[in-house]
Order: C-alpha cells, then sequence, then structure tokens
C-alpha cells in the first residue's frame, strides 16, 4: 500500500516478524476485559516477494505462519500456515508537478486459505477461511523527500464452512454454511522518503459492510461478526550502504477505536533483499 514500486527484472524477497497482543476488546460497543482469556497474543512470521514485471507493473505474494495464545483459561492456542496472497499492482498514471511526482495505482488481490485450519475458534483461530478478493485504488505525492499516500479498496469475501450445523447471529441458522460481510479498508501514509530512507506516519481503517453483527454478551466471537477498527501507527525502512540490496524494516500500530476487536498493540521488523535480474541477464548477453 504504498507509492513505491519494483523495477523491472528486480525481486525483493524477504520475511517479518510481528508479535501483537491486547487484553481488552469491544463486545459490540461495550469495552472489556475477559480473565478466561487474559492476555491474547498473536506471533507471525510472513516470507514475502515482489517481483517487477515492469517498472510500472509488479506481482507480490505473502506466506504467513501464525501462532496465537491466551494467557489464562482453558482454550489452546492455534498455529499453522494462514492464507497465501497474491497482488497485482499497476501504476497506470505518472505526472511531474515541477519536478514532483503524482502517480496513481490500481491493485488487485486474492487471498486463499493453505491449511486446514478452524474458523469457528474466535479468537485463537489464526484466520477466517474465506477465499477473499480486494480491489485497490491509490493516489501517491511526493514533493522533494515529504510524501503522502492515501488509499481504498473494496473487500469481498466468500462463504465459509464450519464445523456444527446449527449456529446462532441475531437468527437461527441451520447449516453450516457461513455468509461473510465485506468490507471497506482505508489507509493513509505520510512522512519522509529517500532512496536510502523511509519514515512515515499511518493511518488504517476497517469497516464491516452489511450483513454482520456485535458479540452477544459473554459469548464467543463468531467468524461473520461485524469487524471494525482504526489503528495508527509507524513504518520504516533504511537501505543499508554497506550491502545494496538489503534493506531493515520495522514499525508497529495502536488500534485507537474498535467493534468487537480486540484493543491490540503490534510491533514487526524483518529484512528484504532486492535481486537485480536485469544486470545477470546482461552479463550473459554480453558474454
Amino acid at each position: 500500500m504504498d507509492g513505491i514500486m519494483m523495477s523491472k527484472n528486480n525481486f525483493c524477497t524477504g520475511a517479518i516478524y510481528e508479535y501483537s497482543s491486547w487484553n481488552k476488546y469491544w463486545e459490540g460497543t461495550f469495552k472489556r476485559e475477559n480473565l478466561n482469556l487474559g492476555t491474547v497474543t498473536t506471533e507471525k512470521i510472513a516470507i514475502n516477494g515482489n517481483y517487477g514485471i515492469t517498472d510500472k507493473f509488479n506481482v507480490i505474494f505473502s506466506i504467513p505462519y501464525v501462532k496465537t495464545n491466551a494467557s489464562a483459561g482453558t482454550m489452546e492456542g492455534q498455529k499453522g500456515f494462514q492464507d497465501l496472497s497474491l497482488t497485482l499492482k499497476y501504476m497506470f498514471f505518472e505526472k511531474n508537478i515541477k519536478g514532483n511526482p503524482l502517480s496513481f495505482y490500481a491493485l488487485g488481490g486474492y487471498s486463499i486459505p493453505t491449511s486446514n485450519y478452524v474458523a469457528d475458534y474466535l479468537p485463537l483461530s489464526i484466520g477466517l477461511r474465506s477465499k477473499v478478493g480486494t480491489f485497490r485504488l491509490m493516489v501517491d505525492y511526493q514533493y522533494k523527500s515529504v510524501f503522502a499516500t492515501v488509499s481504498e479498496a473494496y473487500v469481498e469475501r466468500s462463504n465459509i464452512t464450519i464445523d456444527r450445523n446449527v449456529y446462532y447471529t441475531d437468527v437461527m441458522h441451520y447449516t453450516n454454511q457461513v455468509k461473510m460481510p465485506n468490507a471497506i479498508s482505508f489507509n493513509a501514509r505520510a512522512g519522509y522518503r529517500t532512496s536510502r530512507l523511509i519514515a512515515e506516519a499511518v493511518f488504517d481503517a476497517w469497516t464491516t459492510q452489511k450483513g454482520g453483527f456485535d458479540i452477544t454478551t459473554n459469548n464467543m466471537p463468531f467468524p461473520s461478526n461485524t469487524m471494525n477498527m482504526t489503528k495508527i501507527g509507524f513504518n520504516g525502512k533504511y537501505n543499508l550502504k554497506q550491502i545494496p540490496g538489503l534493506a531493515i524494516i520495522a514499525g508497529g500500530n495502536h488500534v485507537v477505536t474498535g467493534r468487537n476487536v480486540g484493543q491490540s498493540d503490534t510491533f514487526y521488523g524483518g529484512l528484504f533483499y532486492v535481486l537485480d535480474f536485469k544486470t545477470k541477464t546482461a552479463t550473459t548477453n554480453e558474454k
């Protein structure tokens, strides 16, 4: 969700470790604690990659391994590979305004579960097992070393199958099929950006569309709950001068407001390396 494109025939790959925890959550709009859960933690290691088909068209993938845990109660944490995601990113318009670039992007994404994890085990399930399609529009403007990026996406989710034939939302359902509500995702980021360093503040909002419902009093969450949240955070990236192509990233965020979600604090860090296949191809051709 940034205004950066991978150059043609360049492949960036690496891993991110993420740690998230919360001990308060919103049951509908009521913020509460639950001594049967204590502190809920989620650890994630994701392998990511981005390949430049052209300078304006990139293919991005990610696959995370997730582990959850609760510090109290009898619910056992879960672990396993979650969902494989594939995203196509296209810069369809670019213009320099007095030497300052203005760019527009379209992104299309699709994710699919990679393991038979249990979705109906919130808040300790590692995912929701829905196949997800995402379409995002994004605009980025940079003035000298200062930039701002804004994007919005529509997220469409498929039905899921759970391991029970009767369940209650706001009405009784005599089926094992759960209709998942779609969502709107909004992201804004701004900060300092050069070829060596990126430092940015990030605002992120997730809004569930029609079809969701609130957690009922003293009950477990359910996959098709309305799950709204706004987060603020920071993100940084530094390209090492000593090792060209190697970059360090780090960041974090805090959930400010929410509905049927935990008020989590998240921190992450990772390493990425860029392989320039264009240079290798040119060298081979010269030989």
